[in-house]
C-alpha cells in the first residue's frame, strides 16, 4: 500500500481531520485524500482491472451454466410463476402457452401461441388479451408447448410488442 502522508503529525491524533467541527469541505478532502493513499499497490496495474465488456458479453468468460431463467419455461420454473411484461403501449401484461391442434402440418399437427393477459394498471382484475402468431410446432400438445418455453423472454416481449401493434393497426382500420 502507498504510504500515506502524516496529516496530523504535530498533534498525535490520527482522526483529528474527521472531527465533527471541521468544515465539510475538509472532511470531503481528506476522505478523497485516504481513498488515494489506501488503494492497493496492484489497482495500478491494468492487468487485474475486471473485463466488465467481456463479462457482460460472455467473451472470454466461463461461467458455471447460462442464466436458466432467461427462456419461458426456465423463468417459470425459477420463480414459480409466469413473467410480467410492460408492453410498448405502456399497459401490464402476463403471458402463457396455449396448443391447439391445426392440422396443416401432418407431421407436427399442434400449434402453440402466447396469450397475453392485459391486466388493470392496479393488478386487480384482468381488462382484455392479445394472441401472438405460431410460436411452436410439434407432433403433440407437449411438444409444441416445449417449442414455446424455450423461447427466450426478449423473443417473448418481441411477441407482446407485434400483437400490440397488430391490435393498434386493426383499430385504425
Amino acid at each position: 500500500m502507498k504510504q500515506q502522508p502524516d496529516r496530523d503529525a504535530g498533534n498525535g491524533d490520527a482522526d483529528s481531520s474527521l472531527d465533527d467541527d471541521a468544515p465539510a469541505g475538509e472532511l470531503y478532502a481528506d476522505v478523497e485524500r485516504r481513498a488515494l493513499y489506501d488503494m492497493p499497490d496492484d489497482a495500478d496495474d491494468e492487468e487485474s482491472a475486471p473485463d466488465l465488456v467481456g463479462a457482460l458479453g460472455g467473451h472470454g468468460v466461463e461461467t458455471a451454466e447460462p442464466a436458466h431463467d432467461l427462456t419461458l419455461g426456465g423463468y417459470i420454473e425459477k420463480h414459480d410463476r409466469v413473467p410480467a411484461f410492460e408492453g410498448s403501449d405502456g399497459q401490464p401484461y402476463t403471458v402463457d402457452v396455449d396448443v391447439e391442434e391445426d392440422g396443416a402440418d401432418a407431421g407436427a399437427p399442434f400449434v402453440a401461441f402466447l396469450i397475453f393477459i392485459r391486466w388493470a394498471a392496479t393488478g386487480a382484475g384482468i381488462m382484455d388479451h392479445l394472441e401472438s402468431g405460431d410460436v411452436g410446432r410439434g407432433a403433440s400438445a407437449d411438444e409444441a408447448r416445449h417449442a414455446a418455453m424455450e423461447l427466450s423472454l426478449y423473443e417473448i416481449r418481441a411477441e407482446l410488442d407485434a400483437a400490440i401493434e397488430r391490435r393498434r393497426a386493426a383499430l385504425e382500420d
